[in-house]
């Protein structure tokens, strides 16, 4: 019988220590999968839906075939796996600071790491996504810009970032940036565990068309209610 608490990996970060963590659900009784870092939790494998939904209503939006992705933040997966079940996608880069969330997919200590790395369209890259962003772009073979979508997963929100050096991310200059990156009618979304904001919503107005934050609710069994994530979306304009 499986413990039913074990500590998979440990690592010290330069934002703060990390821990990977299974363990069996007494609600539910199902095995879940955590990350933290320090106190947060940064991602558990029993909510997984609004990561998922980043992926698919995103590609929801692009037409045609060869597409090309970036997602920023790894984390479990489950957005990177939900990204290639679309079979248009031909390139996938996934971005995350963090080297031992590389290495627990390449180690197989996670449920979806074999699946992700022995996919040939998918790429683990070690990276600052933001500083990636706001500079040359999120491709260390050289392949540019012109991405089909870019999708970042990596802070709690907007407002709630995970560690320093991402607000510039979220403001005029930094949405201009990551939108240089995009090919003309490319999609870019964005994960949130807050409610839509609408200083947030201006800002991708002011550089993207078709912008729109869709609520995404899903069962929270541990508190017998209905949780709800944001995703924000928005498509450069053609």
């Amino acid at each position: 019988m499986a413990a039913r608490f074990e500590e998979l990996a440990w690592a010290q970060t330069p934002i703060d220590e990390l821990s990977l963590r299974r363990r069996r659900e007494p609600v539910t009784g199902t095995e879940v999968h955590e990350v933290k870092l320090g106190e947060e939790y940064l991602m558990s494998s029993l909510f997984t839906v609004a990561e998922e939904e980043l992926a698919r209503l995103a590609l929801a939006r692009l037409e045609g075939e060869g597409l090309r992705v970036v997602v920023g933040g790894l984390g479990l997966g489950y957005t990177a796996r939900a990204v290639l079940e679309d079979d248009r996608v031909a390139d996938l880069v996934v971005v995350d600071a963090l080297e031992p969330v590389l290495d627990w997919h390449r180690q197989g200590l996670v449920p979806l790491g074999a699946g992700l790395t022995a996919d040939p369209r998918c790429r683990l890259v070690h990276g600052d996504f933001f500083a990636m962003a706001a500079g040359e772009g999120f491709d260390p073979s050289g392949g540019g810009s012109g991405w089909d979508a870019v999708l970042v997963d990596i802070d709690h929100s907007p407002r709630h970032a995970l560690a320093e050096g991402s607000s510039g991310f979220y403001g005029q200059a930094g949405t201009r940036a990551l939108a240089g990156h995009l090919r003309p009618g490319g999609v870019y979304a964005l994960w949130s565990d807050d409610p839509p904001d609408a200083d947030y919503l201006e800002v991708l107005r002011e550089v993207f068309t078709d912008v729109a934050a869709e609520v995404v609710e899903f069962p929270n069994p541990l508190q017998g209610r209905t949780a709800a994530n944001t995703v924000y979306l928005a498509t450069r304009q053609e």
